[in-house]
């Protein structure tokens, strides 16, 4: 990449690591996906391997060729590896790789049924154990579990710090009391639940999306859990809770809680898939004009997407007034040298149309969170937690 960029790609490029030193940069938000081959536990249901749903047929393709998948026999190694060849790129960051449970009834038992896709804790935790300076873990662990307080002092014993969800898929309901004692031994061991917010749309949660409503979480946040909310809830629409029978932008949502001082400290946003066309462009202009939140967001890739060409479209950043002309035809090079690379660099280079903001280096080392991701150690293996690959 460095030899074949043109002068104006490399220009951006330096520019992006300016100010962020090596092995500095965090991406928080990395999914870890694969067929289940090699023993490595993952799985995906049928219906993402058939063309008896045409639909969960085709985003499949999209994930595996994003994610360079040729070989399907192959396709957890060579995910893993396309991973760490792109990450090499990063000059020494530190990539978050997210396990995700499966769906769990309302006793606690996997719904495989309403399950798209799992990667097992033990997977990811191996993964970092193997690539210490590349790789953190984060579990996944489904609220409803008979076992989900011991899972969470299990893995917490072994230093993980973050814990994913995505409740429009999985079902949770963040409000809930009966998650209640979950939270309490979250706050205990310091762990930081990294969540989707607002509408999901890469997974299937048609039934759900009322769950992606940022007000939910008042209960966790009100309980001592550090929340992250992912894409800072910027799709979608849901019920104004404080206002029954109203509703508004998911991403309203999110700034209303952003903008309660009780929660200074406690809840942060997660920048990934905000340069999406999806999503684009009033709550990404926002977020660059809100420099007194920019301490309180966190960068993330959302990896594999920005593999994806169909999602990336520098074309309406430059519509919108985020980059220039000049800037889009450089990024475009680097997109097609390493689309991790060009995920964090379109992101340190678009700014506001008005006043011109960035959004500021802290956001991509960590802002408050950075020593609670270098902080996740990976001493030995997870053997003794085969239970997790279930």
């Amino acid at each position: 990449m460095a030899e074949g960029l043109g002068s104006e790609a490399r220009r951006l490029l330096e520019a992006a690591f300016e100010d962020v030193p090596p092995k500095a940069l965090l991406d928080h938000h990395v999914h870890v996906m694969g067929l289940g081959t090699g023993g490595t536990g993952t799985w995906v249901h049928p219906k993402m391997l058939s063309w008896t749903d045409p639909l969960s047929r085709v985003k499949a393709l999209a994930y595996l060729s994003g994610s360079n998948v040729t070989e399907p026999e192959r396709a957890d190694e060579q995910y893993v590896a396309r991973l760490l060849n792109l990450a090499h790129g990063l000059r020494g960051g530190r990539l978050l790789l997210l396990a995700f449970d499966y769906r769990h009834d309302e006793d606690g038992k996997p719904d495989l049924e309403h399950s798209e896709f799992y990667t097992p804790n033990a997977y990811v935790y191996d993964l970092a154990r193997k690539a210490p300076a590349v790789f953190a873990p984060a579990i996944s662990v489904h609220p409803h579990r008979r076992d989900a307080t011991a899972a969470l002092h299990r893995w917490a014993d072994r230093g993980i710090r973050f814990v994913k969800w995505l409740p429009n898929a999985m079902g949770i309901d963040a409000s809930s009391a009966r998650h209640d004692d979950y939270y309490r031994v979250m706050v205990e061991r310091r762990m930081v639940l990294l969540t989707h917010v607002g509408e999901e749309q890469a997974v299937e949660a048609e039934e759900d999306q009322r769950l992606g409503n940022p007000l939910l979480f008042r209960r966790p946040l009100d309980a001592g859990v550090t929340v992250v909310m992912a894409h800072c809830a910027s799709l979608g629409r849901n019920e104004d809770l404080d206002h029954p029978g109203e509703d508004a932008s998911n991403f309203e949502l999110f700034l209303r809680l952003m903008d309660e001082p009780r929660y200074e400290g406690r809840l942060y946003g997660e920048i990934s898939a905000m340069t999406q066309v999806n999503r684009l462009p009033d709550p990404l202009i926002e977020l660059l004009e809100r420099s007194d939140l920019h301490h309180r967001l966190v960068n993330g890739s959302d990896y594999p997407l920005p593999a994806i060409n169909i999602v990336i479209q520098t074309r309406a950043l430059v519509r919108h007034g985020l980059l220039t002309a000049a800037e889009r035809e450089a990024l475009n090079e680097i997109y097609e040298y390493n689309p991790l690379v060009f995920d964090y660099v379109v992101k340190r280079t678009i700014r506001s149309p008005e006043g011109g903001v960035r959004f500021p280096a802290s956001v991509f080392t960590g802002a408050d969170l950075g020593p609670a991701l270098l902080s996740v150690s990976v001493p030995g293996n997870a053997s003794s937690l085969e239970s997790d690959r279930r």
